[in-house]
């Protein structure tokens, strides 16, 4: 029953984008007015249900039908923003032994000034998680920005985990100490693009 429930708000959210040959505009247009859903709209309508409906969508009729409208945004725009927030929560549900061993890991390495501005204290696996939870449906109180910068910092705690770690390996398995290394540039990427959608939030320029 409830699944029967959910899938018109699909169709009717993401129209008939996921069947057959994608225009790219109208993909792009979809990803961009679900992502404002998920953030804006629903602050605005009486009923955040919808909200939730959406992100209970995702988890339940399959993340890649979000996927698809989200995984090709550009990095700094809003919709690739909750998708890099997705992959965060993902990630921690899925390995949340392996969160924690890196985030203390990487706690008392130097971060970036811009993540310890203002910033004095990162959140966990556990907070970043619910961080992702509360503003992909549609509960967050706080700006957007501020979120945003959050996780931001968690990952630039996780990436230096992960350079402590794969230093660590590297005497003893480079092939390892090298995967290791990679995931850690590629999360700092990550903590670079939410950092920069957030200023961009701040400044009214984000689409």
């Amino acid at each position: 029953m409830a699944a029967r429930s959910r899938r018109p708000l699909l169709r009717a959210t993401l129209g008939d984008h996921l069947a057959g040959e994608v225009d790219p505009i109208a993909a792009v247009e979809a990803a961009r007015g679900v992502a404002f859903a998920l953030v804006d709209r629903a602050r605005d309508t009486d009923d955040p249900e919808v909200t939730r409906r959406l992100v209970t969508l995702a988890d339940d009729e399959g993340l890649d039908e979000l996927a698809e409208l989200w995984a090709d945004s550009p990095p700094v725009s809003l919709p690739g923003a909750l998708w890099r927030l997705y992959l965060l929560r993902a990630w921690v549900q899925r390995d949340p032994v392996a969160a924690a061993r890196q985030f203390e890991a990487g706690r008392g390495r130097v971060l970036p000034r811009e993540v310890v501005a203002g910033l004095a204290d990162p959140p966990g696996p556990d907070g970043v998680r619910d961080l992702a939870d509360a503003v992909l449906t549609g509960v967050f109180e706080g700006d957007l920005d501020v979120a945003l910068d959050r996780a931001a910092a968690f990952c630039w705690v996780v990436a230096g985990g992960r350079a402590a770690l794969a230093d660590e390996l590297d005497d003893t398995d480079s092939a390892a100490a090298d995967r290791v290394t990679r995931g850690g540039h590629a999360l700092g990427r990550t903590a670079e693009q939410l950092a920069a959608t957030a200023r961009r939030w701040r400044a009214g320029t984000l689409g």
